[in-house]
């Protein structure tokens, strides 16, 4: 018998668990969790998107969005120049 009456083979599997419950939450409070915060807040700019607004592609194009379905975004990228992205390639928007 060990600590507080327990058998020897319980407090071993304690001892054991106790290191692994910890670089669980670790990893929850560290990767995961940010994570998921960073996920919805690009959803929100995702689905807050609207015509006239400014916005930059993950590959660097900037441009106005001049039309919109639910997975395709058109831009105007210079005179008489538009293109269609989608949804998911829009990086971000940007200051008026």
């Amino acid at each position: 018998m060990d600590l507080a009456g327990l058998p020897l083979e319980v407090t071993q599997m304690i001892q054991t668990i106790w290191p692994i419950a910890l670089m669980a939450l670790i990893f929850y409070f560290l990767l995961y969790r940010p994570q998921k915060k960073e996920q919805t807040k690009r959803a929100n700019m995702l689905n807050s998107l609207k015509k006239g607004d400014r916005v930059v592609t993950i590959g660097g194009i900037h441009g106005t969005i001049i039309a919109m379905t639910d997975k395709v975004i058109t831009l105007k990228v210079a005179e008489k120049v538009e293109i269609d992205v989608s949804r998911s390639a829009i990086g971000g928007q940007q200051n008026a």
